[in-house]
């Protein structure tokens, strides 16, 4: 294994699914326009109730990606 400098960023995924729906939306959206994505990890979980049920899920999560 060589040696990687990262970088790290973060994101916020949301879904009325679930959190793994969340979290997928979100990396698969920084994957568009962010090469090497490498890792995440999930800082906060948030959720919106609607009549004692959740309704919408919020994940936010650092996302790191070595650099070039």
């Amino acid at each position: 294994m060589s040696d990687h400098v990262y970088k790290s960023l973060e994101l916020t995924g949301s879904s009325s699914v679930g959190i793994e729906d969340a979290i997928s939306k979100a990396i698969a959206k920084a994957s568009e326009t962010v090469r090497n994505i490498q890792w995440f990890n999930v800082v906060e979980t948030r959720g919106h109730v609607v009549a004692g049920k959740v309704a919408h899920w919020q994940v936010t999560l650092k996302v790191g990606f070595t650099l070039e």
